[in-house]
């Protein structure tokens, strides 16, 4: 299983905690965060309140999700979904706005793909998708040595409009022979 909480060099990986409202409001509320998340706008604290209760109640063992804690807050989110017997991942992320633009996505992301495919010797492929729009989002699947492998054409629902959604990827093989990896990490087991 993947571990619950890792320390990082500039972040934290923790599990979602209820304490957590307010400081995902205090972010996910600025419309340059919201522009390509498939969440609510405007977005409100009961919104928030129903996003970590969703993060709370998943299941560890087939979609981890950890609050990206930067200076002892809530500062975005990671989560890996397992498909296929552990064969196939997706994984997503989302940072607030004042911490764009710093590596911390595509540290974030790195971390937890290099932890899955240790922890998973069966684990054979990592995916990610974004709104295809969203450049910043794709630039951290590149970071991470994914390649793009298609756009799915109006694919998603977003506020009323269909989405041209960017899928990539990357095989364990690729990720050997030398995706970036982030830097010094501590891993604390789940307790």
């Amino acid at each position: 299983m993947l571990p619950e909480v890792i320390e990082a060099d500039r972040f934290r990986l923790r599990p979602f905690r209820f304490a957590d409202t307010d400081a995902i409001l205090e972010y996910a509320r600025d419309e340059a965060f919201l522009r390509y998340l498939p969440i609510p706008t405007p977005y409100t604290k009961t919104d928030a309140e129903r996003f970590v209760a969703s993060q709370v109640l998943l299941d560890w063992q087939l979609n981890p999700s950890w609050a990206i804690e930067v200076d002892g807050k809530a500062s975005g989110g990671l989560n890996i979904r397992f498909f296929a017997e552990h064969r196939v991942s997706e994984i997503g992320y989302a940072v607030a706005r004042r911490l764009w633009g710093k590596g911390i996505a595509t540290d974030a992301a790195s971390i937890i793909i290099a932890s899955a495919f240790e922890t998973y010797p069966g684990l054979n492929r990592v995916r990610a998708r974004a709104d295809a729009r969203n450049l910043a989002s794709t630039r951290v699947m590149e970071k991470l040595g994914m390649m793009r492998e298609g756009l799915l054409r109006e694919d998603r629902l977003s506020r009323g409009e269909l989405i041209d959604e960017v899928v990539y990827g990357i095989l364990r093989s690729e990720w050997r022979r030398g995706a970036p990896h982030a830097g010094r990490q501590n891993q604390t087991s789940r307790t």
